[in-house]
């Protein structure tokens, strides 16, 4: 088995639809994406044992047995999606990740419901890019299930240690005070608005990136396609204006399919670099 070079921690994901269910979590999405990128990703995350993984098949995945899986549905409202936290799986630690894991070139902490530590992970780990996709620690619910979003306090360490962190527009709800405290202790920073691009914040500037226009179907893991893309390409090239218009354009394509099948063809991705 050829080595890890891009670790994930995150759950996993039962989502819920009208016509049954899917896997999901932005483990998924980023993990596949990776593989498709020509990366060998490997995830720890927590489940029932009896929660299919099989989208993943071919992917590593140390899972932790929980009780219950991560369970979210969506529902569409008057006022928009509203969306409701129906079961939690355990949460994860860095002392579960496999030793012969932690010297992955890439450490992606992808949480969903705050189940990853906020905070770095031991000097057992020797990777050299973190990426941070913090919506899971940007999230809270009512007795409901309802989920809203939640203001951050990050650890400060934790930031400014980080490569790059990519949240949404939804992540942080309007609140460009939290974002703004985010730039002033990162390195790099994008923040995704679907149909208007992203907006990357490095080295005290702010840039704008475009996203093409194309027929939505369904926005559903756009955001970690795009997350895990950037990531990829800008460790390898140091170059986030490229990796960011390139990770807008695969995102944007994703949209066009369902769920797990919007993940990058070697088609998209041909051509997504080469519009760049």
């Amino acid at each position: 088995m050829s080595a890890v070079d891009y670790l994930l921690l995150g759950h996993v994901t039962r989502d819920l639809l009208p016509d049954g269910e899917r896997l999901g979590g932005s483990v998924s999405y980023a993990a596949l994406t990776a593989r498709a990128l020509g990366k060998t990703p490997a995830i720890l995350t927590a489940c029932e044992a009896s929660f299919s993984l099989d989208a993943l098949n071919g992917i590593p995945v140390e899972r932790i047995d929980s009780e219950k899986t991560t369970t979210f549905e969506n529902l569409e409202t008057d006022s928009g999606r509203v969306q409701y936290l129906r079961a939690a799986a355990l949460p994860l630690d860095f002392d579960s990740v496999p030793p012969r894991w932690r010297t992955a070139e890439i450490l992606h902490l992808a949480p969903v419901l705050g189940e990853v530590p906020s905070a770095l992970p031991s000097e057992s780990f020797s990777y050299a890019f973190l990426g941070l996709t913090p919506q899971g620690w940007l999230r809270r619910w009512d007795e409901t299930g309802r989920v809203f979003p939640a203001r951050w306090t990050p650890d400060e360490t934790l930031l400014r240690r980080a490569d790059a962190v990519i949240l949404s527009a939804e992540d942080i709800d309007g609140d460009e005070s939290m974002l703004r405290a985010m730039t002033r202790r990162t390195k790099t920073l994008l923040l995704t608005e679907g149909r208007a691009g992203a907006r990357l914040f490095q080295n005290g500037e702010e840039s704008r990136i475009a996203a093409p226009s194309v027929p939505a179907r369904d926005s559903t893991g756009a955001g970690d396609i795009f997350a895990s893309a950037f990531f990829i390409l800008y460790a390898e090239s140091g170059d986030a204006r490229r990796a960011a218009k390139i990770a807008a354009c695969l995102a944007a394509q994703s949209v066009t399919r369902f769920g797990l099948e919007g993940i990058p063809t070697p088609k998209e991705i041909q051509f997504c670099s080469l519009e760049d």
